[in-house]
This record gives C-alpha cells, structure tokens and sequence, in this order.
C-alpha cells in the first residue's frame, strides 16, 4: 500500500491561525520561512551574526505587525520586513563608519550550482570557486541594486514580486537588475570564466521568466 504524501498546511491557514494567537501556527511559518530570509539578508549583509540578528528580528516584527497582513503573498510580505531591516542595519552601520562588506559565502545552494553532472567533484569545486568570485563581486554592488540581483538571478522570482518586496514599481526593478548586471560584469571583466558563469545565469532567468 503506497505511503500517503504529508499534507502541509498552506500559509493563509496558518495564518488565519496566527492571528488568532495560535503561536504554534506562526512557529510554523517561522519553520517554513527561515532559512530563506537568512539567505537573502546574509548577501545582504556580508555577516553571519548580523544576518542571525536580523532574521530573528524580522520575525518579531511579522508577528507584531501579523494583524496588518492583508492578504497577498507572505513571502514578499516578509522579505520586505527583511530587506528594510537589513537596510537599516546597514546605514547605521555606515554612520559609524563601520567596516566593509566581506564578501558573501554560500549558505545556500544558488542557482549556478544546478544542472551538475552527477558525481563529479570536480565539477562542484569549479563551480563553487566561480560561484564565491561571482557573489565576492555581487557584494560591490550599490544596496538597491544588489538586492534585485539576489532575488533575480539567485533566487529566481519574478519581477512582480521582487517589486513588491522592494517597494517598487516593476520598471524600477528592470532598471535596478540591468544596471547591477552591467555592474557586474565591468566588476568581472578581468575574470572570463567567472563572467561566463554571471551571463549563464542570466540566460537561465531570462528564459524561465520569457517561458
């Protein structure tokens, strides 16, 4: 007899659930959420305890402001929770003059890291190395542009999203993506192989997107 499949609860159950003070509810989302939200603030942030304080902090907020949710999707709804925390870390961080960004380590598997042949060492050792050149690079970046870049070409949502959780119009975030790419690739320009590596990606979220 074949095993059932789990069934999760989806997100507007959980919640609906949240906010009638089922903190277990929103456990779960924290659960379902988090790993996400730390990937996406650690390239923004360049550091693991900065990026861990955040997390939690944008979690905090969600749960405070749960009563405001309106409906629409979660996700963007904290990842813009996310973003503007993490925007705010940084420019207190620049007032103080605090050091530069380090540049940002894999913590989750990216979208270049796809497609491998199947065991092949080699092939991961290569790969991951262009991937810490491309996202050493990608921590040059002005914030607002590496931030459409992280949601684009590394975690591959579409434009309607990403310009909701940026908090702006579709056209800003087309113009945002091509100005960091170009950035990008001038960054690159020494660096062919790693180059090759950026413009794959681009190809591969432009065809998903155009499909």
């Amino acid at each position: 007899m074949a095993r059932e499949s789990p069934v999760f609860p989806a997100d507007e159950q959980l919640i609906a659930a949240a906010q009638d003070g089922d903190l277990g509810a929103f456990n779960q989302l924290v659960e379902r959420y988090e790993r996400l939200v730390y990937a996406v603030c650690f390239r923004l942030l360049g550091n693991a305890q900065r990026t861990e304080d955040v997390t939690q902090e944008t979690f905090i907020r969600a749960y405070t402001a749960l009563s405001q949710f309106r409906g629409g999707a979660f996700r963007s709804w904290l990842l813009r929770i996310a973003t503007n925390q993490s925007y705010d870390l940084l420019r207190l961080e620049r007032r103080r003059a605090s050091d530069s960004l380090d540049a940002l380590p894999l913590e989750t598997e990216p979208r270049w890291t796809t497609g491998a042949p199947v065991d092949d060492p080699t092939w991961y050792a290569e790969r991951s190395e262009l991937g810490r050149r491309l996202e050493s690079a990608l921590a040059q970046l002005p914030d607002d542009q590496r931030l459409v870049v992280i949601l684009s070409d590394i975690h591959g949502y579409p434009y309607g999203e990403i310009a909701e959780i940026a908090g702006v119009p579709s056209g800003t975030v087309k113009s945002r993506l091509s100005r960091g790419r170009a950035r990008l690739r001038d960054v690159l320009r020494s660096d062919a192989d790693t180059r090759e590596l950026l413009d794959a990606v681009i190809r591969r979220h432009s065809e998903e997107h155009d499909g």
